[in-house]
């Protein structure tokens, strides 16, 4: 029975590149720097080394940002350095540039009060 799980994703390895590319634009990041975000809650930075088809990612010179002691789920500034590392697809929530991104006020949290008003 385990020939027929295999069948549709090995299928299409003769264009590896062009498949990765059409579902993943990592390519264009390979070797600048990215924030990774993980759905334990943890946010990492460094530079994209690589990658494969699972979103398994190799980041050199690789920071996590350290947590609220009060409130986990709050990200602090605080970095510690990791090195190179390896990140398993499975837990990867989001990738992003590093270059051209900033944080943005929520704008779900400011107008909950209102609507509640309104009806």
């Amino acid at each position: 029975g385990g020939g027929g799980r295999g069948g549709g994703r090995g299928g299409g390895r003769g264009g590896g590149g062009s498949k990765k590319e059409s579902i993943l634009e990592l390519a264009k990041l390979v070797d600048s720097s990215v924030r990774v975000k993980c759905l334990g809650g943890r946010e990492l930075r460094g530079a994209l080394r690589g990658y494969d088809e699972l979103v398994n990612l190799v980041l050199d010179d690789c920071e996590e940002f350290l947590r609220d002691p009060e409130d986990p789920e709050q990200v602090t500034n605080q970095t510690r350095k990791l090195g190179l590392v390896v990140i398993r697809g499975t837990q990867v929530s989001l990738v992003s540039p590093e270059e051209g991104t900033e944080e943005i006020a929520n704008p779900f949290l400011g107008g909950a009060e209102e609507e509640e008003m309104e009806g």
